[in-house]
Parts: structure tokens; sequence; C-alpha cells
């Protein structure tokens, strides 16, 4: 049997694809609620597309939720996709990720399998990870195995992804990397070893940041577009081909994923000395975090053009999740451009239509139609449109 812990918009569809390939998997979870659910044959991800019929089909039969560590105790592999986030200094808060380690180990036995598939900084599953299981187990690693295999799915698309996405994945010493491989074959159709987990843990992270920097420059590009008069989006067009591609413009980067992962290579670079290795990194991260800025200048412009007080202008943002179909606000740039025109004394509402009007208002904002308003702020189409 294998157990995935942490039953998330990640390791759920895992769980279930795992479940469809023929495989016993107990999932464990701190959410009663959704374990519940889970065993009810009830999907708790609902805007995760083909996830129904897989939790309706196997939740409570193959797929077993709990939220008992000790009830996965005869389970050979163990997945770990739980979350992990930054402090407030964007240093990576381990604590989750320890706490799940740690449970895992009161259960481990001789012969067992860990793999990580939670984005984490290089390096980590071969020391802290490793020097966790070793202090709780008793065990030693060669006594177990250890591999990471980092998610590679896009929330709302996850299963497609899981049954056709390259997938890596890379071991803390060669055997534990070939015994997780032929493991993962067995649900994972797209699979390439590579040399280590370091290295699996390093191309999640790139990833991130390639998006990153990439969304970076469309941003420059699209100011410069604006100073010059020039259709960005036309431009765009014609510019992208096989050996240009030019990302979309946006109020920044928002999410779990990309404004993280290139924090943790700054961070390593830094504890090295190594400032000048990621001036790329930290400008991206400082362009994208900045474009509130540049639409709440732009949207002020617009609504000096209504025939009203400026603080009587409605402005409606639209769209304040961090992506569409996904409900998810962390890190989200729309809601925080919201709550920048709040603090600037502007008359700002936002609509979403994945939230409610009472969600809206727990954030401390207000609810409005588009039409509504005098000035509205499209989020998808990036345009500042003025209502007379």
């Amino acid at each position: 049997m294998i157990s995935i812990v942490g039953l998330g918009k990640a390791g759920l569809p895992l769980a279930s694809v795992i479940a469809d390939s023929g495989l016993k998997v107990i999932g464990v979870d701190v959410d009663e609620r959704k374990c519940e659910m889970i065993n009810s044959g009830v999907n708790p991800i609902p805007e995760e597309r083909e996830l129904d019929d897989l939790i309706r089909k196997y939740g409570g039969n193959n797929l077993i939720a709990t939220p008992n560590y000790e009830d996965a105790k005869d389970c050979r592999v163990y997945i770990i996709i739980v979350p992990l986030f930054v402090d407030e200094n964007y240093n990576p808060d381990f604590r989750i990720l320890e706490s799940a380690i740690r449970s895992i180990s009161k259960i481990l036995n001789k012969g067992d399998l860990v793999v990580v598939e939670t984005t984490v900084p290089p390096m980590t599953t071969e020391t802290l990870v490793r020097r966790w299981l070793e202090e709780e187990s008793g065990l030693r690693l060669g006594e177990f195995y250890l591999a990471y295999s980092p998610e590679r799915i896009m929330t709302g698309y996850s299963i497609s992804r899981l049954k056709g996405f390259p997938k890596v994945i890379g071991g803390v010493d060669e055997e534990s990397g070939r015994v997780a491989y032929e493991l993962y074959k067995k649900f994972i159709p797209n699979l390439h070893l590579v040399s280590n987990a370091r290295t699996a843990e390093f191309i999640k992270v790139i990833e991130g940041c390639y998006r990153d920097v990439n969304i970076a420059l469309a941003n420059e590009l699209f100011k410069l577009a604006e100073e010059l008069n020039i259709d960005f989006y036309e431009a765009r067009k014609f510019a992208n081909h096989q050996y240009c591609h030019i990302h979309e413009p946006s109020t920044g980067v928002g999410g779990h994923c990309i404004p993280i992962y290139p924090w943790f290579l700054i961070k390593i670079a830094e504890r090295k000395g190594r400032f000048n290795d990621v001036r790329l990194l930290k400008t991206a991260r400082e362009i994208n975090d900045e474009m509130i800025n540049y639409w709440a200048d732009k949207i002020i412009l617009a609504c000096m053009k209504v025939d009203k007080p400026l603080s009587e202008v409605k402005i409606c943002i639209k769209g304040i999740t961090f992506r569409k179909d996904v409900k998810e606000i962390y890190h989200s740039r729309n809601l925080a451009l919201a709550k920048l025109l709040a603090e600037k004394g502007l008359n700002v509402y936002v609509h979403d239509g994945l939230l409610t009007p009472e969600e809206v208002d727990k954030l401390g904002l207000r609810w409005i139609e588009p039409k509504e308003a005098d000035v509205m702020f499209d989020s998808f189409k990036l345009k500042v449109i003025t209502k007379k």
C-alpha cells in the first residue's frame, strides 16, 4: 500500500491517479471533514477536472482518507505533499513538512520508501528530511529509501498533467532513485530518473524562476509600449515564434509557487555570500511586486476622466483570486491592488465569480457588480474601462 500525506490540491489528485492504477492508497490529512467527504465518494476540490469521477469510484475503497498516521502503518511507501510557506523575510517555514516527516518516521519500517513532493529548496531532502527521518525512526539511510519527485501539476488540470506531463524523480542515493523510479512508473507514464534528489529539487524551482523572470520582462515591455504609444498585444503577437515567447503582462505574480520559488535560490546564494549570482531573480521579484503601483496610477488617471469627485468614483477590480478558475487568494496581486487603492482613500470595490459577497466582505473589501462601476479594471484582459 501507498500512503499520501497531504490531500490538498496536489496530493488528492495524485492519490486518485494512484488508486486508478490499481494500487491501494491510504491518504493522511489533518482535515477530518475532508477525509469524511473522500470516504463518502464526494470530491472536496470540485474545480479539479476529472477528479469527481475518480473520488466517486475509489473514495472509501482503493482510496481511504484518515487524519491518523497510525492508520497508514502497514504502508510500504510514503509520499509527502504538504504545504511549505515562507515567513515575512521569505525564509522557508519547514514546520508543516517537519511535522509530517517526523510523524511518518514513527511508523517507518526497514525497506520502506519515502518520497517528498513538496517544493523545497535544493538539498532539503538529503539534509533536513533525511535527518528528521533518522532521528525519529532510529533507522539509517540504506535501511529505508529516500527520494524526491516534485509535483508538476496545474490546479484544474492536475489529472491530465499527472497522466501526460513529464515528471522527474531522483534519489538521495542511487539505490533510492532506482526503487522510487520503479514504483512511480506504475502510475506516472512520462517519468524521468535524474541524477539525484538535489537535481530534481532544482528542476522544479528553476521552472518557477523562468516564469517569474519572463513575466517581469513582459511587464517592463508593456510599460515601455505604453510610453511609446504602441499596442503591446499586437507587437507580442508578431514577436512570438518558435524562438521567442514573450509572456503576458500582469499586476504581478500570485499563488503559492512562482512568487515564492525564486526566494529559495536567492536565500541560498545570500547565505553563501553570492549576492551577484541572483541579481536577475531579485530584480524580477521587485518588478512584479511593484506592478500594483503602476496599475494604481493608471486607474487613478482613468478615474479623473469621470465627471465626479475622485473620492466618489466607483472602481471595480474584477477578479481577485490569484488565477482564473482557482479559488485561492494567496499572494494575489489583484487583491493587493484593491487594498492599495483603498489605502489611498479611493472608492474601490471588487467582483469575482468564485467568491460570494460575504467572502469578499471577510477580506475587508466591498462587492460590486461591474456594470455599477465607473471604472473597471479587468484583470484578465488587463484593461481599464472607463464608464461615463
